[in-house]
């Protein structure tokens, strides 16, 4: 057998490298601790739930604090004042323009139920824009939130041309499980004949959806234009209505011309 010469070894800037995206990969475990019931967040508990040493813990903690991305409390580690700023960019970046807010603002007042626009990010759609409806009894989720993507009408229109892989890590987060692929590719078939979607009851029982979508300059989707709300007020004739409103609405806002559905 030949001499196949000595095994090969990772260059010490590739180890460094690697080491280097590990700590960031752990510093944003520790951030995503934090939530809106959980303000703070103890070493204690950071331990547990990450699964890290308390030594790194403390040293990826002092980082941050240094930073100025979190800050010691008496009941532990809380988001830090170093994020306001960044708050502020994103808030800026991805603030809906007037015009598009406008519109939102008339489909829900004309409709009576929630606007939203969902846009994709990885296995979740984000609502990026929301405008809720008049009625006491409304569907309602925050700006910001990411929700799951096996279900939903929105979901089925931002999904479209999605790889097989995406709908596999999708689908692996699903109640079924990864036989739900089959049900999602029927689903995105059918939105992208009928170029819009419907859902009912299918993450949430009682909650009921049309979404449509926002074409961009080079890609077909960019965004998903939908109205949502309790499902007895989702009859077959008001469908029909919300569906001619959100494409008349998408259409408007296509017409603008973006790659963004954020951009100005």
């Amino acid at each position: 057998m030949a001499n196949q010469g000595p095994p090969l070894r990772r260059s010490a800037p590739d180890a460094a490298d690697a080491g280097g995206v590990r700590s960031v990969q752990r510093a944003m475990e520790i951030m995503s601790l934090l939530t809106e019931h959980r303000p703070s967040v103890t070493i204690r508990e950071i331990v547990e739930q990450t699964g890290l040493a308390k030594t790194t813990a403390i040293r990826l903690v002092q980082t941050l604090e240094q930073n100025g991305l979190l800050w010691a409390t008496s009941h532990g580690y809380t988001a830090g004042p170093g994020l306001w700023r960044w708050a502020h960019l994103a808030h800026r970046s991805w603030e809906v323009p007037a015009d598009t807010r406008q519109l939102m603002r008339e489909l829900a007042a004309t409709h009576r139920e929630t606007v939203n626009l969902y846009m994709t990010r990885d296995i979740y759609r984000v609502c990026v824009a929301q405008e809720e409806s008049p009625q006491a009894l409304r569907h309602v989720v925050r700006v910001g939130d990411e929700l799951p993507m096996w279900a939903g009408a929105s979901s089925k229109i931002l999904l479209r041309d999605a790889p097989e892989a995406l709908l596999g890590r999708i689908a692996a987060t699903a109640p079924d499980g990864a036989s739900h692929v089959a049900t999602l590719r029927e689903w995105i078939d059918d939105a992208a004949l009928k170029g819009y979607a419907t859902s009912a009851g299918e993450r949430e029982p009682g909650l009921s959806a049309v979404a449509v979508p926002i074409g961009g300059r080079s890609v077909p989707v960019v965004a998903a234009l939908c109205l949502s709300g309790p499902t007895l007020r989702f009859t077959p004739e008001r469908i029909e209505t919300f569906v001619e409103a959100l494409r008349d609405a998408a259409a408007r806002l296509a017409e603008k011309g973006f790659d963004h559905p954020l951009a100005g």
